[in-house]
């Protein structure tokens, strides 16, 4: 599937054409989203359960990074084109969806995003995480790519002003694919996207799995 020690020590590894089986049925229940080109949260798609919950490839390829159980616990949808071309800067993923808010000593700031509860964990939660990101549609170097920083997912919680000089010492890793691949990440390692130069379609479904429970009753939020 993907060597698991380079995973460990980049803290990123490409699976090529890993969700090609299950793209006809992706592509199905995406085509029948509303549109949100920004980032739209999925939940209480169950058909969507179905294709990359407990037992599935996707699934396992999580499993074999952080342990069994592995779930998604959040989902994220990114439609860029022409028409919606934006860039991100380098930045740690700091936040996980829940169910509802519960005060908890470690778990803060709060924000409410599209009406869901979102809260940044301590980093140590977020290191026991990964994220899959499952191409939609080809993404070449010209069409904003995934960049990472190999290895920053060890270095803990990055300081905003330490992040240039982080990003230049750990080196950029262009994640380009082929429509059915799939990008595997540790969710804290930093990354980035620049505008297309070529503007085509880019759709990502962007999944972050976790196989851990939360404390003093706070809930995933899932899918």
């Amino acid at each position: 599937m993907y060597d698991l020690d380079q995973f460990t020590k980049s803290g990123a590894a490409q699976l090529r054409g890993a969700a090609v089986p299950i793209l006809s049925d992706l592509l199905a229940i995406v085509e029948a989203l509303p549109a949100d080109n920004a980032g739209l949260r999925l939940r209480g798609l169950s058909g969507l359960t179905r294709l990359i919950g407990s037992g599935t490839v996707m699934a396992s390829a999580a499993e074999r990074a952080i342990g069994q159980g592995a779930m998604p616990v959040r989902a994220i949808l990114f439609d860029k084109s022409a028409a919606t071309n934006w860039s991100l800067g380098w930045h740690q993923d700091r936040t996980i969806c829940v169910q509802q808010r519960i005060d908890t000593p470690g778990f803060g700031p709060w924000t409410i995003k599209q009406g869901i509860p979102h809260v940044a964990p301590p980093i140590s939660l977020l290191e026991r995480m990964v994220t899959l990101r499952i191409h939609l549609d080809d993404v070449i170097s010209e069409n904003a790519p995934l960049l990472i920083a190999p290895g920053s997912h060890r270095l803990g919680r990055i300081p905003e002003g330490e992040i240039a000089e982080t990003v230049q010492r750990c080196g950029i890793l262009t994640c380009t694919a082929l429509t059915g691949d799939v990008w595997l990440y540790s969710t804290p390692i930093l990354h980035a996207s620049e505008k297309a130069q070529n503007p085509n379609r880019r759709r990502v479904l962007q999944v972050d799995y976790a196989a851990t429970s939360l404390p003093n009753k706070l809930e995933w939020a899932g899918i």
